[in-house]
């Protein structure tokens, strides 16, 4: 056995001794068990009295004292009959205190099982008393338990509706955008749609203009027009007066009477915003200080200029533009047909003879490409304020053209898609107009100028 076990085991015993005689408080307020263990002492102390009666004392061993020893034996003997009954006596006391002992003890262990059923119905006592008031704790805790529930489930109610809301309200947005997005993809696919079928008609009819346009004039056609016109050099002399034979400052005449620079510069962007996305270069016929081509290049647009004077090109060079010194009609007959992207023409057309109009136009029709723009503007003969102060200051002017002349040119040329915008109002430079009735100024000092535009079929 280890010392382990060997020291579990005497604890063990002396448990169950101190259960079999419980010392000290059993319990209750002021009950104790009495303490035996003198009266165990006291009775140890007699049995051993009583056991040593008619004994002898031992002594060292020796002659001597084996001859008292045998002495004391026998006196012993001799004596046993007298005190036979005062041994017996004893034996009975000794028993009589044994059974003391034995009932004290087990009176000791009544009186511990009180004590120990006395305690039990106390803490039964104490635990029913604590368990009402841990009742009444239990059931206002329940209450507030069951208030907070409710309120929670109140909050979760509310929240769940504000979410639901929330949620509903989201669905709605985003079918509402995804509406919005389907009904804007659709009217772009509609305006998409819309567009490449109304440029289809237009290509189309561009196409059937052309067609219609060759036959009638394969049909129009006549055999006095076959007939070669007349040297490019001999139409340059008709349709041009040489105003070397003017012996004044042109670029000063131009500066009085047709404006400033910067204002005819300005001027220039309602045709720019026309030319915007040609590919190719751009013709400026009688080109003068270069205005346009100074709007042309702010646009990153290729144009090139001619002009009779040598005067207005060297202007125009010194400005770093692209011009050149030479006749429009012997600059056109040199030209590819249909190479040019654009033509600009701008107070030209009135200084040539009817005839020299004719060919102007005619060439264009030859020199242009398909879709290519042909911008002309020139003084409104439509406009009865013309000839009382602006066409007849220049002296090298032929004639008015009326749109509607310019027009049919074109029209004969292959143009199609002819505009017409009158520019610079009357009234804006004669206030005295304004006094008459508005169909009459209207219809007879409406603009000072007219531009004409058309594309290559």
């Amino acid at each position: 056995m280890t010392e382990q076990e060997l020291t579990a085991t005497i604890r063990e015993v002396r448990e169950r001794a101190r259960a079999n005689a419980p010392q000290g408080a059993l319990g209750p307020e002021g009950v104790y068990a009495a303490d035996l263990m003198p009266l165990v002492h006291a009775r140890d102390a007699a049995e051993a009295k009583v056991a040593a009666i008619g004994t002898v004392n031992p002594r060292p061993p020796g002659f001597k004292n084996s001859i008292a020893q045998g002495f004391k034996k026998l006196i012993a003997r001799a004596l046993d009959w007298h005190v036979r009954e005062q041994v017996e006596f004893n034996r009975a006391a000794m028993e009589c205190v044994q059974a003391s002992l034995d009932a004290m003890t087990q009176m000791t262990r009544s009186m511990a099982q009180l004590a120990a059923r006395h305690e039990e119905l106390r803490q039964e006592l104490d635990a029913a008393k604590l368990t009402k008031e841990s009742l009444a704790e239990f059931e206002d805790r329940n209450l507030r338990n069951e208030v907070r529930i409710l309120r929670t489930i109140s909050e979760l109610q509310a929240a769940y509706a504000h979410r639901l809301t929330v949620s509903e309200q989201s669905h709605k947005d985003l079918m509402r955008a995804q509406h919005q997005d389907y009904l804007s993809a659709l009217d772009r696919s509609t305006l998409d749609v819309q567009k490449r079928l109304w440029d289809d008609l237009a290509k189309a009819r561009v196409e059937f203009e052309r067609l219609i346009h060759n036959e009638l004039r394969i049909l129009r056609q006549r055999p006095l027009q076959q007939v070669t016109l007349a040297a490019p050099a001999v139409a340059s002399m008709a349709a041009h007066p040489v105003q070397a034979e003017i012996p004044i400052d042109w670029q000063a005449f131009a500066t009085r009477f047709r404006g400033s620079e910067e204002r005819i510069r300005q001027q220039q962007g309602r045709y720019i915003e026309r030319f915007k996305g040609t590919s190719g270069e751009i013709l400026d016929i009688g080109c003068g200080r270069g205005e346009f081509l100074e709007a042309a290049r702010e646009a990153g647009l290729l144009a090139r200029g001619i002009d009779l004077s040598q005067e207005s090109v060297d202007e125009c060079r010194a400005k770093g533009l692209d011009a050149e010194c030479d006749d429009l009609f012997a600059y056109l007959d040199a030209q590819t047909d249909a190479s040019l992207a654009g033509l600009y023409c701008s107070q030209v057309v009135e200084h040539l003879t009817p005839a020299a109009v004719a060919r102007f136009a005619e060439l264009l029709g030859r020199k242009m490409r398909s879709g290519a723009l042909v911008a002309i503007e020139t003084p409104n003969p439509e406009c009865l304020a013309i000839f009382a102060t602006h066409f007849y200051i220049d002296p090298t002017h032929t004639r008015p053209v009326p749109s509607i002349l310019l027009r049919y040119y074109l029209e004969e040329a292959g143009f199609a898609g002819i505009e017409v915008e009158y520019l610079e109002p009357a009234v804006d430079s004669m206030p005295e107009l304004k006094e008459l009735p508005t169909s009459v100024r209207e219809k007879f000092f409406g603009g000072l100028d007219y531009s004409i535009f058309g594309r290559k079929l």
